[in-house]
């Protein structure tokens, strides 16, 4: 990277004037809160948060944590009449499951008694069969021919 003195000098020059710019805006304010300047990283989202509300954020994030883990470290959570913390939610009970073990039983003797078994493809999906090979075979033959005899005119 080659930069000459001029264009450093054009940059330093740049960089003072957004500075000043910056003081009489912060001047024009008084104190007013600004959002954070490009030194603070934004979130994946791009939004910027301030120190309170990050500090917010990740006690929230350990008190899930906690909750998850089961350990007392956390504060209790308000009660939204959930499950308890170590049983998991949308499972299947045993009797649930044996009843869906009996109506997909009955499903599939009904389809065995009414289409019989039926016999799985021995082809693979895409494969070529030995008839469409020689097919294909001979229309290259054919194309090849075709392009040395409209070469050698």
């Amino acid at each position: 990277m080659d930069i000459s003195v001029k264009d450093l000098q054009e940059a330093i020059s740049i960089r003072q004037q957004i500075d000043n710019l910056q003081r009489r805006l912060s001047s024009l304010l008084r104190g007013a809160p600004q959002r954070p300047t490009v030194t603070t990283a934004p979130t994946a989202a791009g939004r910027f948060f301030s120190p309170a509300t990050r500090a917010k954020l990740a006690a929230a994030a350990r008190a899930r944590w906690a909750r998850r883990r089961g350990t007392g470290a956390a504060a209790p959570a308000k009660s939204t009449g959930s499950a308890a913390p170590g049983k998991r939610k949308g499972q299947l009970t045993p009797a649930g499951r044996r009843k869906l073990s009996q109506l997909m039983k009955a499903r599939w003797a009904a389809r065995r008694k009414a289409g019989g078994k039926q016999k799985a493809s021995t082809r693979k999906k895409g494969a070529l069969t030995p008839a469409g090979r020689k097919r294909l075979s001979e229309l290259m033959k054919a194309r090849w021919a075709a392009r040395r005899k409209a070469g050698s005119k």
